[in-house]
């Protein structure tokens, strides 16, 4: 199936998205508690409204999913063949301390699986987009579109955003694999993925998930090379416990699941 009028529409999506973001970055948005008590702003809100606007009038059949506005338009994500799933900022308290390392992610839906998937970052201009397979890069800071082989866990770069993620368990088995890696950094959000998919890290283990946060992802990491799964190894569904294991090397994926849970995998 050819996904170029979809992927055509998600990149004019985020050049909407990334106009009205770069209007409002370092300029003292104010900020709103939302009731899980993370933070949002009129840069969110209005991201989305621009991205939504172009997604509906481009495909007015298919239903969409965004972490500000929520619902459904066009249908049910689970019945519907089609569904879009939009995180405007990925990252916010990222964006409204003025970092740019937040993304806008935008992914497409079939049937409940992700075909399509974008990362961008509208302050540095990267842009990554996976479509049937295939994924492109473009910025003007370097870096090449694949991931990193390694030899084993002992060479990974690992990374989370926040331990605040996890929860006490969750932590204790992030440890564990953090044990067996070269090193392990804490930032980044949907970033961090993208610069996976440049070879840059090498694996990021990650829980408390929503299907905003992941479903765009995956493609990207998958069209890089690498794999993602949940910590279990299981593949990502609409129904996953929201853990996220994403690997650049599909060679350590398996040990990087047994450092998790503190077994042999051989």
């Amino acid at each position: 199936m050819s996904l170029d009028a979809e992927a055509a529409a998600a990149q004019a999506a985020a050049d909407a998205a990334g106009a009205v973001i770069r209007r409002y970055f370092r300029a003292q948005v104010g900020v709103e508690t939302k009731s899980d008590a993370s933070p949002v702003t009129a840069a969110d809100k209005g991201a989305e409204v621009a991205i939504r606007e172009i997604l509906r009038t481009r495909f007015p059949d298919h239903g969409m999913i965004g972490e500000e506005l929520g619902g459904q338009e066009g249908g049910d994500q689970r019945a519907g063949r089609f569904t879009w799933v939009i995180d405007p900022i990925d990252g916010t308290r990222a964006f409204i301390t003025g970092r740019p390392t937040f993304a806008t992610l935008i992914s497409l839906l079939d049937h409940g699986v992700p075909v399509l998937g974008l990362i961008d970052q509208p302050i540095t201009g990267e842009r990554w987009l996976a479509a049937g397979g295939r994924l492109s890069f473009t910025g003007a800071h370097g870096g090449v579109a694949g991931c990193r082989r390694v030899a084993s866990l002992a060479e990974v770069e690992l990374s989370c955003t926040s331990p605040d993620m996890l929860d006490t368990a969750q932590y204790a088995r992030f440890r564990k694999l953090a044990s067996a890696c070269r090193r392990t950094s804490w930032g980044g959000d949907a970033y961090a993925y993208g610069l996976l998919a440049l070879g840059q890290i090498d694996v990021i283990a990650e829980a408390d998930l929503k299907l905003w946060d992941w479903a765009a992802l995956a493609p990207v990491i998958e069209a890089a090379g690498g794999i993602a799964t949940d910590w279990q190894g299981r593949r990502l569904t609409l129904d996953g416990d929201g853990s996220m294991l994403a690997v650049g090397d599909p060679s350590v994926h398996e040990a990087a699941v047994a450092a998790l849970f503190g077994t042999d995998s051989h």
